[in-house]
């Protein structure tokens, strides 16, 4: 790996946070309030750099706290959600070598500890992300961001606001992975000692929120950052408070009795009582379901029938029942009014045709193991769906062994594979199919996990053949339409368990005004006022 960057410290940054200096000063015109949220989580998501906890700590902490060199339009709620410029004012192709990626970075930004951003920390950042000798690296940050990371083969420094990362192909979809890898400060990194430990307690990124306080379990106070670059994303409120409750009951009671002001993914029994209390209920349809992924290395999923029969057996009505109509039935990884999702094929609920294809494959009854958590982002009402799911398999002629883990355990499960969990013939994990590389890394073999999404060793030859190729597209609407052929081919295939997509429940307090639930995973809690 060839690497060329300078380290550099600010000497009055360090000055600063040796006095104990505040991040910001308060801002005398801004409106005030703290706003309250109770997430699905059980514990708080790290908040040292890289975020645990799934994608809900990249949403309340990692992009609040940091930033990537890409960020996401969270602006509107009436169309799909795509990346514009953050941290980098503009991206280009080399002409002359298609793997060489240059940033033009923002002018004007500082991390909150007063700590400059530039060339010298977007090499710094992806260079700790990467090289083992790195000073900064840890295995936690290199871990979490190993699916968005593994295709830079070398960080390039050019001027003080210009640097370029190149990647081991051709990989036109690239600029897709750095949204979600966040920059943190350079000279707080390095005052700690290069001790994520210690970072943690004085942690800085460029985001609209600075650290405020922290008690793990408990809750996460963040502050308003009255200095934040972009004039239009300062928050409307002066805290944001996050709380871990991953009952839902325990959410809808909280907000009910006024402890909490906004609510992750409440119970949808429970939606009537909060509207007839006076909260606000808003759903969206957004990129995001509720699947099993299987495992394909061996086992009964390895068998295309098992993985049909599977798709057969469940009815997804009942499930979209269930749920009180805060889900709609998944017939892929896109929902069906994205650009990419195509004409699949759609799996029937036919649990005779399911109990058919098991027969023919020798597997009846089908004894599986499958991975569940009890709560978790994006698990939606886990325990109850799972339980549905289990007595639908079952019917058909599965032979269903659940294994309950906490959502943090089911991450790690994640991020190493099924190569590393042969116990388990599939898992259950929610994805948001955001953007068209999110699909692709979850189904094309080169991105099995850990280097991927892929959780299950999935393979499709003619469909890898078209993913490849968007990969070597730089044509949007080309990349799109290949998209959309391998995302039929999968869904044929019965690549994964397909059960249902969220319409992104929550509910909020009549005097949280202004929320804009975007058609995304992620949301934007800067423009909401507390009144």
């Amino acid at each position: 790996m060839i690497t060329r960057y300078r380290r550099r410290l600010i000497p009055a940054a360090l000055a600063a946070l040796a006095m104990g200096s505040p991040p910001a000063a308060l801002a005398q015109d801004l409106p005030g309030g703290v706003l309250t949220v109770a997430m699905t989580v059980s514990d708080v998501p790290d908040w040292a750099g890289m975020p645990d906890q799934g994608f809900e700590g990249h949403r309340f902490v990692g992009y609040s706290l940091y930033e990537g060199l890409v960020s996401w339009d969270l602006s509107t709620s009436d169309q799909e959600v795509d990346i514009i410029p953050g941290l980098a004012e503009a991206w280009s192709i080399d002409p002359e070598n298609p793997s060489r990626w240059i940033f033009d970075l923002r002018e004007g930004v500082s991390f909150h500890d007063g700590c400059a951003w530039n060339a010298e920390a977007a090499v710094w950042n992806y260079q700790r992300l990467i090289d083992e000798s790195h000073p900064g690296f840890n295995q936690v940050d290199f871990a979490r961001a190993r699916s968005r990371t593994s295709t830079i083969a070398e960080v390039e420094l050019i001027d003080d606001m210009t640097f370029a990362l190149h990647t081991t192909d051709v990989e036109s979809l690239f600029p897709y992975n750095l949204v979600y890898v966040l920059m943190v400060s350079p000279c707080a990194y390095e005052a700690a000692g290069n001790d994520r430990a210690a970072y943690a307690a004085t942690p800085s990124g460029t985001g609209p929120y600075v650290f405020g306080s922290a008690v793990p379990g408990e809750r996460l106070e963040l502050l308003r950052n009255d200095a934040y670059w972009n004039p239009d994303r300062i928050p409307q409120h002066e805290r944001l408070v996050l709380l871990p409750m991953p009952e839902a009951t325990t959410r809808a009671a909280a907000l009910l009795s006024g402890q909490v002001d906004f609510v992750e993914a409440p119970s949808p029994d429970m939606i009537p009582a909060l509207e007839g209390a006076g909260m606000t209920v808003v759903l969206n349809e957004y990129p995001h379901y509720w699947p099993y992924r299987l495992n394909v290395l061996e086992g009964p999923f390895a068998d295309v029938r098992v993985r049909q029969a599977a798709n057969y057996a469940i009815n997804r009505d009942e499930m979209v029942a269930l749920l009180n109509g805060t889900a709609t039935p998944a017939f892929g990884a896109h929902t069906t009014n994205q650009r990419n999702f195509g004409e699949p094929y759609r799996f029937s609920y036919d649990p005779e045709r399911a109990r058919a294809l098991l027969e023919e494959a020798g597997c009846l009854p089908c004894e599986v193991t499958i991975g569940i958590s009890p709560a978790g982002s994006g698990q939606m009402q886990p325990l109850p769906m799972n339980e549905l799911m289990q007595a639908h398999l079952s019917a058909a002629g599965f032979d269903v062994t659940f294994e309950v883990i906490d959502w943090n355990t089911m991450i790690g499960v994640f991020i190493r594979g099924a190569v590393a969990h042969p116990e388990y013939d599939a898992i259950n994990f929610s994805s948001a199919s955001m953007e068209p590389l999110q699909f692709v890394k979850s189904f094309m073999k080169r991105f099995q996990t850990p280097g991927g999404s892929n959780w299950g060793g999935y393979h499709h030859a003619e469909a890898e053949e078209l993913m490849a190729a968007a990969l070597q597209s730089f044509d949007p609407a080309e990349q799109d339409d290949l998209i959309r052929q391998a995302h039929e081919l999968v869904v044929a295939d019965a690549a994964q368990i397909f059960v249902v997509s969220d319409l992104n429940p929550r509910a909020m307090a009549p005097h949280v005004q202004d929320f804009v639930q975007a058609q995304s995973w992620f949301q934007d809690m800067t423009p909401i006022r507390v009144e």
